[in-house]
């Protein structure tokens, strides 16, 4: 029998319910402060000992008595005699008992019998680092509940202490569930799929500075997750069950914690991450994520990271904000906090921010994300230019060497980004896929630095010019040729429907999936129904879009499209047959201020660099033979 969701608490409250209803008991253990760093202290720590133990001369040089200095000058220079005028000392020696000051060696001038000759007079305790200056014995060196960084080791073992007491880490079992399940070592057969999220959620936790422990895959059976988790509650101070928390028919994680335990809420007020379960196991807390990698990342940081930093003392961490203005509307739902993973550049002395696909399943929205954009319940989203203040993954700093690429999907943009950082290793570059026409936009805009474009024109029998003479009139724009590539079919291995033309998508039961609107693979498939005198009515599957030329092949090699239309890297991928259509020239439109840019000099040199003119021709479809030219935009 299915279940309904409990409760739709806001995230805030849901952490109160939780916090209150749970505690993990402080322990502490005796460490070696060579073996300390990271963990926290259970107890101040006060110095034994004072460093330096002894007065210390601080330069090399001399040990004199300062008083018997003060006649010098460079009209009446003094010399002193060796030993009881002075003494040699280099740094670190012991101040010689009845000198109580040190001229270093740049200031001396030695005569042939051996003296000191000196031309300015020394004070009292000069260059010398008196008893304790450091640290002193009987004084706080750290406070306890203190996160012990570098520095404060090296403090502490001058202080004459070696072994300190610190909180115990907890141990976290994480018990993946899920009879599709498998170990990401295993082979992986149709339906099955690789336990990532456990690896993730332990390194979270490791990184809290708790111990985790990855238990066996457990599959969709109630009393199997049931022995699992009694099993783990003997060792584990905190239990984290991946999987099997929402509402379908083999989701039991509630049902169990509920007999074993207490539930205080299941469902949570976001998105992603709604599918949340908090409860407790005997006094010992346990939380049920979502399955979907996102929503469970999310939810252990929310309920998760407040309850281990309560048990070490220490604040939960802040990101920094940063306000921005978004390149795209990003639309939301009343009654849901929604939390949007997002890329930012520094466009123009702006910064731009675009959002990532927002699925709790797409694990790379948060390998690209550089920050995080959270809409309140209570909002239905943001406008396009609208300023919006976002939490930051990434330092300010880095991301003002972002830069941001907007239009048509191509791998090798890809390539494009990892050879830009092998240039410039502060250099990040992030592509959104809005089409080679969005991306003639966001340039105009001021919302993009570069964008990829392949829009043929029919009329002119020219590629992109016409669009950008029509869109943006009269802006400072530069065009560079990237490359030629081949279009073709996109098919199953073997073409198993005979497909060489779009003539034989006509009225059949093939199914075709196109690109989006304002994708100029989109134009040219529309250019080919307009040569061929056909109508879209007449194509199976036109109006289902996908955004990038590896996803077309995806929704192919899956067998959930027949045909789409893209280019030969992505057939290749899936391992798909590819038949080739037209070669069309795919250019690079850089916007008026980022053209007479350090990174726009760094990439017309890497797009015109043979070896990477060799590794992109390697890909197949591909032609670099004109990479680097610049095309007149605008005639005179």
């Amino acid at each position: 029998m299915r279940k309904v969701y409990l409760s739709n608490t806001p995230r805030r409250e849901a952490l109160d319910i939780f916090l209150a209803g749970v505690n993990i008991p402080r322990r502490m253990e005796t460490v070696s402060v060579s073996e300390a760093l990271g963990r926290v202290t259970a107890e101040p720590v006060m110095a034994k000992l004072s460093m330096p133990g002894y007065h210390a001369a601080a330069m090399d040089g001399i040990a004199v008595i300062a008083e018997s200095t003060f006649s010098a000058s460079d009209q009446n220079p003094l010399a002193l005699e060796p030993g009881q005028g002075f003494i040699n000392v280099n740094t670190g020696n012991p101040l010689p008992p009845g000198f109580d000051a040190v001229i270093k060696i740049e200031d001396l001038q030695f005569l042939d019998d051996g003296k000191a000759e000196l031309l300015a007079p020394a004070t009292p305790w000069q260059h010398v680092r008196p008893v304790g200056e450091d640290v002193v014995a009987g004084e706080l060196i750290v406070p306890a509940w203190h996160h012990l960084k570098p520095p404060d080791l090296g403090a502490i073992l001058a202080g004459g202490i070696t072994k300190i007491k610190v909180l115990t880490k907890p141990v976290a079992a994480i018990i993946p569930s899920g009879s599709d399940l498998v170990k990401p070592d295993s082979s992986i057969d149709h339906g099955h799929v690789p336990d990532f999220n456990s690896t993730v959620i332990a390194s979270y936790l490791e990184q809290w500075g708790l111990t985790p422990i990855i238990k066996s895959i457990v599959p969709d059976d109630p009393d199997q997750i049931k022995a699992a988790m009694i099993s783990a509650l003997d060792t584990a101070d905190l239990m984290i069950i991946i999987a099997g928390s929402s509402a379908g028919e083999k989701d039991y994680t509630y049902q169990v914690i509920s007999e074993l335990g207490e539930v205080f809420l299941h469902g949570v007020a976001t998105r992603p991450g709604k599918p949340t379960i908090l409860g407790q196991i005997n006094h010992k807390p346990v939380i049920g994520l979502p399955g979907y990698p996102v929503s469970a990342y999310l939810s252990l940081e929310w309920f998760g990271l407040p309850l281990i930093n309560r048990y070490l003392g220490l604040p939960v961490p802040e990101r920094p904000r940063l306000t921005v203005t978004l390149g795209r509307r990003v639309v939301s739902e009343m009654g849901v906090e929604e939390h949007v993973r997002m890329t930012i550049g520094n466009v123009d002395n702006r910064y731009i921010a675009n959002p990532l696909t927002r699925g709790a399943g797409v694990t790379m929205s948060l390998v690209k994300a550089d920050g995080l954009l959270v809409i309140p319940d209570n909002s239905l989203g943001h406008e396009q230019n609208e300023e919006v203040e976002v939490e930051l993954y990434k330092p300010e700093n880095e991301l003002r060497h972002n830069l941001l690429a907007a239009g048509s999907h191509d791998l090798i943009i890809d390539l494009l980004a990892t050879a830009l950082k092998k240039g410039d290793a502060r250099l990040n570059l992030s592509s959104a896929h809005l089409g080679s026409m969005g991306g003639i936009m966001a340039i105009g805009r001021g919302q993009a630095h570069l964008a990829g474009t392949h829009l043929f024109d029919p009329e002119s029998g020219e590629y992109n010019t016409p669009y950008i003479r029509k869109m943006l009139p009269g802006q400072d724009l530069k065009l560079v040729t990237l490359v030629y590539r081949m279009q073709g079919w996109i098919v199953a291995s073997g073409n198993p429907h005979g497909i060489k033309s779009i003539v034989d998508l006509v009225d059949t039961e093939i199914g075709f999936i196109n690109r989006q609107k304002g994708a100029g693979t989109r134009l040219l498939f529309d250019h080919l129904l307009n040569e061929a005198n056909l109508s879209p009515t007449q194509i199976k599957g036109y109006e289902r879009e996908e955004h990038t030329h590896l996803n077309v092949a995806a929704a192919v090699a899956a067998g959930t499209a027949s045909v789409g239309l893209g280019i030969l890297p992505a057939a290749k991928a899936f391992g798909l047959d590819f038949i080739p259509l037209i070669e069309e020239r795919y250019d690079l439109l850089l916007s008026g201020s980022f053209q007479k840019s350090p990174e726009a000099a760094l990439l017309l040199k890497t797009i015109t660099d043979p070896m990477f003119q060799s590794e992109v021709e390697a890909l197949g479809g591909y032609s670099m033979r004109e990479a680097g030219k610049i095309i007149e935009i605008y005639k005179v």
